[in-house]
This record gives structure tokens, sequence and C-alpha cells, in this order.
């Protein structure tokens, strides 16, 4: 074990997950900057994000889904239990562009929905076991390393990987939907050609937090395999 001035260091940690963590934080950052930058550039239409959220809705058939505010910032999602879209209120009441973007992704979630679209689907069955990987996991993985108990760290390994799979199969779900209101905002008219171009920034920005959070469990998670081979090994 790699021992400095007493304190032991992690090589793996350094390697694989610090680098993971820092891109996290960049998209985190990243992510905000670009939907503030454009909070402020109002579409040429005057329509909220509410508004074009509930028009691409319908222009799909989509009557059934309701659109609700929740509390807080970029905390819109779509819950296909119950058929809600929910919007922040930067984004419900909101005529920016970057609010339009944002609502507009997630009506692309209930169009898959309703086209069974299998990676959403896939996550959605993943969504019991992915919590209890990533919160219980890579704890039993640690606790058996320390105490040496081999069985706990094939356990929490196991568990920790539905987490890393739901993470994964995360990504083809939030690109497929970005891609599909995309098209619907410009061929629709809903934005214009020139205001297409900062909803897809604020998007791509998005789907960077996605992509960062993959990379930190799929970095985690082989740190635990490569530490778990050397216990073995010694």
């Amino acid at each position: 074990m790699p021992y400095y001035y007493g304190f032991y260091v992690d090589p793996y940690y350094l390697m694989l997950v610090l680098p993971a963590f820092l891109f996290a934080l960049y998209a985190q950052f990243k992510v905000k900057s670009t939907f503030h930058r454009y909070a402020n550039t109002r579409n040429g239409k005057g329509l909220t994000g509410a508004d074009v959220a509930r028009a691409i809705l319908d222009m799909n058939g989509l009557y059934d889904v309701k659109i609700e505010r929740t509390p807080g910032q970029l905390t819109d999602h779509y819950d296909p239990r119950t058929k809600v879209i929910k919007l922040s209120e930067p984004v419900h009441s909101s005529a920016s562009i970057a609010a339009i973007g944002v609502a507009a992704h997630e009506t692309g979630h209930a169009i898959q929905h309703k086209t069974g679209y299998a990676p959403l689907a896939l996550r959605s069955n993943l969504v019991p076991l992915a919590g209890i990987g990533s919160s219980v996991g890579p704890y039993l993985a640690i606790f058996g390393l320390i105490l040496g108990y081999s069985q706990l760290v094939t356990i929490g390994i196991v568990l920790f990987t539905v987490a890393v799979a739901f993470y994964l199969v995360t990504l083809p779900v939030e690109f497929n939907a970005s891609r599909r209101v995309i098209k619907i905002l410009e061929s629709e008219g809903l934005l214009s050609g020139t205001e297409v171009i900062p909803a897809r920034k604020v998007l791509n920005a998005a789907a960077m937090t996605y992509v960062a959070s993959a990379a930190v469990a799929m970095a985690s998670l082989l740190r635990l395999i490569l530490l778990a081979n050397n216990r073995r090994r010694d």
C-alpha cells in the first residue's frame, strides 16, 4: 500500500475517481452557466416553457399527459407512472430559449414512453435496484475490504454494478429525447432557425452532466474491482 508522510493514499482514487469527479463539477458549472446565459434570451413568439411543452404533447397525441410546476431550479422531469411533466418555476413560466429547450426535452421522454422506447423502459425497471446499489453497494464493498470478507466485497460490487448500468442506460435515453424535440422545435416553427442553436447548446450542456455521472460511477466501480483484486493477491 502506498503511504506518504504516514498517510495511506489510494492511487486508484487519484487516477480514476478524482478526474471523473472534476469532470462532473465542470459539467455542473457548464449546464448552469449555459442555462443562465440563455435564460435572459426571450424567444420570438413569446411562448413559455409550459406553452411549448403542451404544444409538443398535443402534436403527438399525448393529451393525457399533464404539466405541473415543481419547486427548485433545473428539477424538471417526466414521471411515466403518473404521466406528468414537472417543470421548475424558471422553466414553466419563462419565455426564454433556455426554458423552452428544457421543457421540450421533458416532452421527449413522454414521447419515448408512448412509443415504447426500450432504453426508457429498461431504465424505469432499474430504478429500484439502482437506488439500493448506489447507496449500499460501495459501502458493503469497502467494509468487506476492511474486514477481509471477500463475499461481502462481491455482493457490494454486484449491487453497485446495477447502479452503473442505470447510469449507462440513461445516456441513450437523454440523448434520444433531445434529438427528438430539437427536430420538432425546428420543423414545427416553435423556434426560429437562429433560436434552435442556443436551445441545442442548453440541451448539450445538460447531456454532459449525464455523461459525467456515468463516468464517476464507472470510475468508482473500476476502483472497487481493482482494490478487490489487489486484496485477493495479498
